[in-house]
């Protein structure tokens, strides 16, 4: 099968610079946010605030894009604001932002489900706030990755034009091609050629025994969504996930996951066997790895370098899956910037394996899951809703 795939947008796609507003009761964490926005050529701050009670009264006067939140203020913190700004501007993006603490974690993915679009956690003092260059990147690919994101129309579903016959090249059609823009060369990994054919290829006759699940910007609530309807998928089957996501927060998410799957879900162990009817998930700041120990599956973790720029990555896990499980594996790779998942997902084809996308339309950033598709180690693109009904399907062995 093939899939004509319409270009991602340019980073900026209005032709102005994107309106950033700055709430953080922090002067120097405002004016460090200040200078670094500024410096960046689409970027400008329009407004530079103390407290949410003040984000929520100038909000219309200072009409930003992207709205970067500090969780805790005087008077009104983050989350009190964040559904006032939210009922003013449906299509604000907010980011939250939170030094790396339990409750400032649960509070950031509670954000989460009440509108925020994304969260970044804050070094623990000024001084790491100051000299991190990492921290600094990602804030600004953020701001301008989700900003631009609400900006564009939102693309037609990938949808067939012919009913699938494995092995046969059926064509797709995608959203209209748009008009090639500017681009920071920062975002050029998350940028695809104008005229790429997405190859599709036929799920594998094997029926798959192993679950993996990559994702970042906006994984947690497709995560979340997906679990909830696996059903007994996670009964049969060892489901193993890495969510590009610090330490603590990765605590909260497995936890959540728990909640919404009503299976057991925690933080990966090193060392621990790989059992069905438990989710795995990478606990932040380490890589999560499977090996074969005595001919069982087991957990691995490293505190190597950064892989993709994160850590954990999406790639290791995926990769190892490839070597562990082979055929057996069904690997899933959701909303996120980047190209994480995509060489572990060309990995687990090579193997036998099959890989799943979601579409654009559904993702917050289509990063991850296009550049993956864009690779041809995909057997479907699809709509989030529909990400689990097709896996459930697959487990139980039907193909159609």
């Amino acid at each position: 099968m093939t899939v004509v795939l319409a270009p991602a947008p340019s980073a900026v796609i209005t032709g102005r610079r994107l309106r950033v507003m700055l709430v953080d009761d922090a002067v120097v964490v405002r004016g460090l946010f200040a200078r670094w926005v500024e410096a960046e050529p689409d970027l400008q701050v329009v407004a530079s605030l103390r407290t949410g009670r003040e984000a929520v009264d100038q909000l219309e006067r200072a009409d930003p894009d992207v709205v970067v939140l500090d969780v805790e203020m005087p008077e009104m913190d983050g989350i009190a604001a964040l559904p006032l700004l939210l009922a003013k501007k449906r299509d604000l993006v907010v980011i939250m932002a939170s030094t790396l603490t339990r409750r400032n974690a649960e509070i950031s993915l509670k954000a989460l489900s009440l509108g925020a679009t994304d969260y970044i956690p804050k070094p623990a003092t000024n001084r790491e706030v100051t000299t991190s260059a990492t921290f600094r990147r990602e804030l600004i690919e953020k701001i301008r990755q989700l900003g631009s994101r609400s900006k564009r129309p939102v693309p037609a579903p990938v949808v067939p034009a012919a009913p699938a016959v494995p092995g046969a090249a059926v064509p797709h059609v995608a959203s209209p091609p748009l008009a090639p823009k500017p681009v920071a060369a920062a975002l050029a990994r998350d940028i695809l050629p104008r005229d790429l054919a997405i190859k599709l290829r036929p799920f594998q006759i094997a029926t798959p025994r192993i679950l993996i699940i990559g994702s970042s910007t906006g994984g947690p609530q497709a995560l979340t969504a997906m679990v909830e309807h696996l059903g007994a998928v996670l009964d049969r089957a060892p489901v193993l996930i890495t969510q590009h996501m610090p330490p603590t927060f990765t605590t909260i998410l497995a936890e959540h996951l728990a909640r919404a799957s009503g299976r057991p879900a925690r933080e990966a162990q090193d060392g621990e066997e790989v059992n069905a009817g438990t989710i795995y998930v990478a606990p932040g700041g380490k890589h999560m790895r499977v090996v074969r120990k005595n001919g069982t599956a087991t957990i691995l973790l490293d505190d190597g370098a950064l892989i993709n720029f994160c850590k954990p990555a999406v790639d290791p896990l995926f990769a190892s899956a490839a070597e562990v499980w082979g055929q057996w594996v069904m690997a899933v790779v959701l909303t996120g910037m980047g190209s994480d998942g995509s060489r572990g997902a060309q990995a687990i084809v090579a193997a036998g394996g099959s890989g799943v996308a979601q579409d654009e339309a559904t993702s917050v950033v289509w990063g991850m899951p296009g550049q993956t598709a864009a690779t041809g180690a995909c057997s479907a693109v699809l709509p989030l809703p529909e990400i689990a009904p097709k896996i459930v399907r697959l487990f139980s062995g039907d193909r159609t």
